[in-house]
């Protein structure tokens, strides 16, 4: 099988290449914007029109889109997230290979849901943000093109390479310096939210498993547990062996590029809590994984600690 991967340099495609690269079975070529790109081509400025001719020569079975933009203005967010899905869709429509596509959506395109409920494919998506606008257009764009594809709406990825800038990078951050300079105490903000969230390895083998099947739609990609912010802080502070007091400080919201944790702080600087939460789905997220149980034969096989252990071991190995 020849397999077409788009974004095989950020933080899931990495992973995507991996698990794709261990199946003998599975011819892989990267396109990207990066040299170390088997074939260099922006999705954002691209024509459809090279894309095909690309296609065409290359001659897919499946493509898997893992590119896209998490930060940045709407404009941005568009360009990167929504005209690109748009260009890979026409690219398809207009090539011979009949390829099929993989598209990796967010579960920020539902937006907030019911504290305690489990958000199923079938709700009605209200994205409380331009990135989750941005990402349920390229899914409208995928489901409405009358190709053979899929969408993987991957809720809150965690693990080895979680971004630095994400609510668990800055998390790891924070108790990395703290430990650093000594502190018995690490004041913390913006901890009562909760997510599902689900290990970026086990989004690799869903993306794997959704390459080989016949599903189409949409189908949900999380651990089916919605945990508090606060206590994987707790479990991240066992894991790195951090024996101070955690403290979690309450304050009004403030702009959402403030940081989750500052080490050190005082009265006459208060710490700002990064609330909502910067996906724009409030207080509480929980995928429903049946249909890809049901329809992939996929289950999350990490889980929360293991992932966070991860993302530790990197964090105390930056200088």
């Amino acid at each position: 099988m020849r397999v077409l991967l788009i974004g095989a340099n950020g933080f899931i495609g990495r992973f995507v290449a991996d698990r794709l690269l261990a199946d003998p079975a599975v011819q892989l070529t990267a396109l990207g914007r990066g040299d170390d790109a088997d074939v260099r081509f922006d999705l954002a400025t691209g024509s459809p029109g090279a894309l095909t001719r690309f296609l065409d020569a290359v001659h897919p079975g499946v493509v898997v889109n893992c590119a896209g933009a998490t930060r940045g203005g709407a404009r941005d967010l568009t360009r990167h997230n929504t005209v690109a899905v748009a260009t890979v869709c026409e690219a398809l429509r207009r090539s011979g290979c009949g390829a099929r596509l993989v598209q990796i959506g967010c579960g920020s395109e539902y937006g907030p849901s019911q504290p305690g409920s489990s958000t199923a494919e079938d709700a009605v998506p209200r994205p409380g943000g331009p990135y989750g606008v941005s990402k349920l257009a390229a899914t409208e764009l995928v489901l409405g093109s009358g190709l053979d594809a899929v969408v993987l709406r991957v809720f809150s990825p965690a693990g080895p390479g979680t971004p630095a800038g994400s609510p668990l990078g800055r998390l790891a951050e924070a108790m990395r310096r703290a430990m650093q300079s000594g502190d018995g105490e690490l004041k913390l903000g913006g901890l009562g939210v909760q997510r599902d969230f689900v290990d970026v390895r086990d989004v690799a083998r869903a993306v794997h498993a959704a390459s080989l099947s016949a599903a189409q739609g949409v189908i949900n990609i999380g651990s089916g547990r919605a945990v508090r912010l606060r206590d994987a802080a707790a479990v991240l502070a066992r894991v790195a062996g951090y024996g101070g007091a955690l403290h979690e400080l309450d304050a009004p919201p403030v702009p959402l590029r403030s940081a989750l944790g500052h080490p050190r702080a005082d009265s006459e600087h208060p710490v700002p809590v990064a609330y909502p939460y910067p996906d724009g789905c409030g207080s509480w997220q929980q995928a429903d994984v049946r249909t890809a149980r049901d329809r992939l034969g996929w289950r999350p096989r990490i889980n929360l600690e293991e992932s966070l252990a991860d993302i530790w071991m990197e964090a105390a190995c930056r200088i």
